[in-house]
């Protein structure tokens, strides 16, 4: 992996990433969660770090797989998650179309 790079920090900053991109309050989403108010609020503080089963729950929150949410080169999992989705559902001809305008908007 990336050397000095702490999964703490990451999973801790991570949250508070998506819980903005997703434009709602860290009680909002602990209450969501079925959590005391002030759980996304000290996880993103760095007092706490969800529990495996804890952190399996906010992915499903953000409807993302936990290798989404560790995914550290993409800063927008929930957005790329759901053009995957639209992407599935398209003809080999289309995708290919829609690769070669990915390519020239990449620069590539």
């Amino acid at each position: 992996m990336y050397e000095g790079f702490l999964y703490e920090e990451f999973t801790q900053n991570r949250i508070a990433q998506l819980r903005i991109q997703k434009g709602v309050s860290a009680r909002d989403m602990s209450l969501s969660l079925g959590q005391n108010s002030n759980y996304i609020n000290q996880i993103e503080n760095k007092k706490a770090l969800p529990s495996l089963q804890g952190l399996f729950y906010i992915c499903e929150y953000f409807d993302i797989t936990p290798q989404q949410f560790f995914d550290v080169g993409n800063d927008s999992p929930v957005e790329l998650a759901e053009l995957t989705e639209k992407l599935k559902k398209l003809d080999a001809g289309t995708l290919q179309l829609v690769s070669a305008l990915v390519d020239k908007l990449a620069g590539q």
